[in-house]
């Protein structure tokens, strides 16, 4: 799907859309209303049909501000600008925050982070390497370093996102890199990654989530099996040892670490959404109290070791530390 078809026809879509949606939003009420007798939990559509036209409200309008901020720019010719680039994180702030206040408050969601303080990351550049275990930790996590931490984060992340025009645009005026988890020979993926990470300013966090995907079982048997037709047993080996997290790819990583050698590194665990891998899965659980707890690591960069080989060990070692604390952790998935 091609970049100006995202923008010029899913883009308006989006908004006619969500213009349509509360025409009829009467006899979606009444839908939703009639739903919530016999469904499970309190109001659980009600609840659903809440956060879905807040975040079509959310999108068209950030997609017409976007839209203003080009006409502005000079038809983008200083949307790179600091000026423009400071802009563009305040939308993203004030998107992702409302999303996520909206979002404990309607779906009685705790969202807490342990293990580091605002004052352990003052003046500090980061590289924050993260578990993917599902829907919405991204945003989550995101949310976290622009509105708690005060970051302008530079994310790498999955090309599928670029199929939601805002993201598209959004994130195509700020610092990141949409990558395929599976690049081809010559991608030049980590040459990519290095340009990303280079030239961090002391409030910058550039993010990037090493599994390559959201956590499935199906992907952590595929992941194991990759590693051995490839020859690295010992790799495959330690990844069969850890359960709840996909054997990190560490290209990216190695590729981050050397383009940024003096940024502090944070590691991201968190539990709360293990098992919210299928649509069945958020329907039956996001409107359930939930407590989603983060934990964040700090590195310093003297404790990170210098020769590829040793990074690549390094890694896994700490994958397997982010296993270990989500087994201890870890919210127990429901048998119903």
């Amino acid at each position: 799907m091609s970049r100006w078809f995202r923008r010029l026809v899913m883009a308006p879509a989006i908004v006619v859309i969500t213009i349509a949606v509360f025409v009829l939003l009467p006899l979606w009420l009444v839908a939703a209303v009639v739903a919530s007798t016999w469904l499970p939990g309190k109001w659980r559509a009600v609840r659903m049909l809440y956060m879905a036209l807040l975040y079509l409200v959310m999108e068209s309008a950030m997609l017409l501000a976007l839209f203003g901020l080009w006409l502005a720019s000079g038809f983008g010719a200083r949307l790179k600008t600091p000026y423009f680039q400071e802009i563009h994180y305040g939308l993203a702030r004030v998107f992702l925050g409302t999303l996520f206040r909206q979002g404990t408050r309607v779906l009685k969601t705790e969202v807490v982070a342990e293990g580091v303080s605002e004052a352990d990351l003052i003046g500090k550049p980061l590289l924050v390497f993260s578990r993917h275990a599902g829907p919405g930790d991204s945003f989550i996590l995101m949310h976290a370093l622009l509105s708690w931490y005060d970051r302008e984060p530079r994310i790498v992340l999955k090309h599928t996102l670029a199929w939601d025009p805002m993201f598209d645009v959004l994130l195509g005026r700020i610092p990141a890199q949409f990558v395929n988890p599976n690049p081809g020979p010559g991608s030049g993926l980590e040459a990519a990654i290095s340009r990303l990470a280079t030239g961090l300013d002391d409030d910058d966090a550039f993010v990037i989530f090493p599994e390559g995907g959201n956590f499935t079982e199906n992907r952590r048997t595929r992941g194991i099996e990759r590693l051995h037709k490839l020859g690295l047993h010992k790799m495959a080996e330690r990844a069969e040892s850890m359960t709840y997290v996909l054997a990190p790819r560490p290209g990216g990583v190695v590729a981050a670490l050397e383009a940024s050698p003096n940024a502090q590194v944070v590691l991201v665990g968190h539990t709360g959404v293990d098992h919210l891998h299928t649509v069945s899965d958020l329907w039956r659980e996001l409107p359930m109290d939930k407590r989603i707890t983060m934990r964040w690591w700090l590195v310093d960069p003297a404790d990170i070791p210098t020769d590829r080989e040793s990074r690549i060990d390094w890694l896994y070692g700490w994958w397997e530390t982010i296993d270990q604390w989500i087994t201890e952790n870890r919210v127990p998935e429901p048998t119903d």
